[in-house]
């Protein structure tokens, strides 16, 4: 069996490639059985593999770390949205999916970027989980949660050059830790970094679905519902944000890196 495949840079900075979050993007016309899915994931070896079947209009879209199914992304939705708007059907300028668990999800393309429209996730205050300032080196002004454990600090230098533990993340309840502070520059308003070793991803370069948790807290603590956002992983990541009502809308560019086929016997 031959599957297409394609490779694509979202969530990029300046429009460069290398930057951004890597996603496979691979296309079928039914879905192979789950074990498939996620060996082809692992093979790959990226952050996220998404899998997508037309059904009428709409989209029904997966997504898959090399371990596990997650119940959403963003970066690989991104990149499958492009991957529809640029190679497969140009003349859509709005893509629809449908998830298991997330719901509908709406890409729109924009000029030369995409806009996601996914949900708003309001965090609540917890207490740090003992260890956790061990485990990070630095003790947080504040823990969250809701889907993810959110850690803030009040300096970005904190969160740029913080070596956690991850086997410590790894055991933390919910998805994985991200940690954000303030922006110490003009161009963004705060920084994020995630950590998922949980997934099989020690540090993802960017993360749509930590957004829906980020993009509600600073709008509320800075009093703004249009955001820049920079994730400060080794690659780097800008994120365009809006809080509209319980939809948290994410803009973001996209490179196209790799367009080749698969070879299985399934």
């Amino acid at each position: 069996m031959r599957l297409p495949l394609y490779q694509v840079d979202a969530f990029v900075i300046d429009g460069k490639p290398f930057s951004g979050n890597p996603a496979a993007v691979v296309p079928l016309t039914s879905w192979l059985p789950d074990h498939v899915l996620q060996a082809i994931a692992a093979e790959n070896n990226l952050a996220e593999t998404a899998f997508f079947v037309a059904t009428g209009d709409d989209f029904h879209l997966r997504w898959f770390t090399p371990v596990l199914e997650v119940d959403l992304c963003g970066h690989a939705t991104l990149a499958t949205a492009a991957t529809i708007m640029e190679k497969l059907t140009p003349t859509l300028t709005t893509v629809r999916f449908t998830t298991q668990t997330a719901g509908p999800l709406i890409v729109r393309r924009i000029d030369d970027q995409y806009e996601l429209d996914f949900p708003a996730l309001p965090s609540q205050e917890i207490s740090p989980p003992p260890g956790l300032a061990q485990a990070l080196g630095a003790a947080p002004t504040h823990m969250l949660a809701a889907s993810k454990n959110l850690a803030v600090f009040s300096n970005a230098a904190t969160v740029r050059e913080m070596k956690p533990n991850l086997d410590f993340i790894k055991q933390l309840d919910r998805d994985g830790l991200i940690i954000t502070a303030p922006s110490d520059t003009s161009d963004h308003d705060f920084l994020s970094r995630y950590f998922a070793p949980h997934a099989g991803i020690d540090e993802d370069p960017a993360t749509g679905s930590a957004h829906c948790i980020l993009v509600p807290y600073w709008a509320k603590r800075l009093g703004k519902t249009t955001l820049a956002a920079r994730q400060a992983s080794a690659r780097g990541a800008d994120f365009g944000c809006t809080l509209k009502n319980d939809r948290v809308l994410m803009r973001g560019g996209i490179c196209f890196y790799l367009e080749g086929n698969i070879e299985i016997s399934a």
